[in-house]
């Protein structure tokens, strides 16, 4: 994996969409969307109910990989303030060894605002670590170098008459969005208008894949 220098600290973003940052051994994650499937069930609409399961096995192996023994989920880890109750025994029971094994920290976002919690950690508003703030989504007048979620970007190409679409992370001086890591999310495309907005600058958006970091200028 390749580095990213910001704000001067050194982060490892990867292709599952986490970012290690090393120095304080945490790793980052946004937007898991636990529980979504249940959601839409309860509204009739049937989805394989298996979304909860995938994507706390993804992040337990993001987990074993970096050896991270802090943990900061960027918001809307559940798809509704509900979530963490509805989530099946096989699903909870891995929720819970990592909260306790991890100094784990829930940033509530716009989906699990006070959401109830009785899978462990610890739930804020927002985190400020050094000069850097962890919050949900990005304020385009915020001074302070920040990290956040929400928008799920994604890059969409056109290469040799073929569609291609990556999640993605978006940097820019002063902001740094992660992408969705849910089994069960959508993408916002990074040349929306509220992507841009959100950056307020010049902004690259950066594609981990093995031993590169591909960039890709986003307009302002």
């Amino acid at each position: 994996m390749v580095p990213l220098s910001f704000a001067g600290e050194t982060f490892v973003p990867s292709a599952a969409g986490t970012l290690f940052w090393q120095a304080r051994q945490a790793l980052l994650v946004a937007d898991l969307h636990l529980e979504k499937a249940s959601w839409f069930a309860r509204l009739g609409q049937l989805l394989p109910p298996y979304d909860s399961h995938a994507t706390l096995t993804a992040l337990s192996a993001e987990v074993e990989r970096t050896g991270a023994t802090r943990l900061y989920c960027l918001g809307d880890s559940f798809h509704d303030r509900f979530g963490c109750d509805r989530l099946p025994a096989q699903s909870r029971e891995l929720l819970l060894d990592l909260t306790s094994r991890l100094d784990w920290t829930w940033i509530v976002g716009n989906h699990d605002p006070s959401f109830a919690d009785h899978c462990g950690g610890t739930v804020v508003e927002e985190v400020e670590i050094g000069a850097i703030l962890l919050r949900h989504e990005a304020r385009p007048d915020e001074v302070r170098a920040e990290i956040s979620g929400h928008f799920h970007p994604k890059l969409r190409l056109s290469m040799n008459g073929r569609r291609i679409s990556r999640r993605c992370f978006v940097a820019s001086d002063r902001k740094l969005i992660l992408p969705a890591f849910g089994s069960l999310t959508g993408g916002l495309d990074v040349r929306h208008p509220e992507i841009v907005r959100a950056i307020s600058g010049e902004a690259v958006a950066l594609v981990p894949i093995a031993d590169r970091l591909l960039r890709f200028p986003i307009a302002a």
